[in-house]
Parts: C-alpha cells; structure tokens; sequence
C-alpha cells in the first residue's frame, strides 16, 4: 500500500517563504514518506551518491530510483520534522518518521546541492537513520 500525502500527518514549523531550498527539502521528505518516487528523483542530480550510514551507498539516478522502489510499501502514518536548515550549497534535516504499527525511524539527511541557486538539485544525501520499536 502506498501512502497519499493527505493521508499522512504532518509536522512541521512554518519557516519564512524566502527559503526555496527549505521548501525543497520539506517537499522532499514529504515525497519520501509517501512514495513519490516520481518527485523525489526529479529533485536530485543524475550523478546523486547517497550514502546510509552504516547500511549502504548508493551511486547514480537509476540505482538511487531502484532503491527507492525497494522501499515503497512502507506503511508511514506520520513524520514530524524537527529542524530545516540551508546555507548556500548545503543544507540538513531531522526528525522522526512514525509507521503504522508503532515502529519509529529517527533520521538526519546531510544534503549538497549542486549550487547555491534557487533550482539546485541533490547531488549527495548522507543519511543517519535509527530504529526505534
């Protein structure tokens, strides 16, 4: 089953609209949490690296769409994000995502963006990801 933004409960300070890249990493994480794949890939560079530490590096648009595939039937109810951060070429996130069934995800995404400009896609994401059950 796939999850529907409207379906999900989100949590999440406003921030100033000055900030387009907060807004895409809000958008992004929004995207992640309820599969869609199709938006998430438009936001990253063909030569994205992901690297989830501890568990896996992920090189290049097709092995990064791949892998999200992988992971489209979970079942996410909520995700609360706590900080959005930029400065020019960089920027991070963290918060919780929380899944039907009780399980909780607690993450932090580094994110370097190919350029400081407002159109700027991911070209490398570091994930911290723990598990709380």
């Amino acid at each position: 089953m796939n999850n529907r933004e409207e379906d999900l409960e989100v949590i999440c300070d406003d921030d100033c609209g000055n900030a387009p890249k907060k807004q895409l990493i809000k958008e992004f994480n929004l995207a992640f949490a309820t599969n869609n794949v199709e938006f998430v890939i438009s936001c990253v560079s063909d030569d994205i690296k992901w690297n989830i530490v501890g568990d896996q590096f992920i090189q290049g648009k097709k092995a990064f769409s791949e892998a999200l595939q992988q992971m489209k039937e979970s079942n996410i109810s909520k995700i609360h994000m706590k900080n959005i951060i930029t400065h020019g070429r960089t920027g991070a996130a963290d918060g919780t995502l929380f899944f039907n069934g009780g399980k909780q995800i607690h993450f932090c995404d580094i994110i370097m963006f190919t350029s400081a400009g407002k159109q700027a896609k991911i070209k490398e994401l570091t994930s911290y990801v723990i598990e709380e059950s």
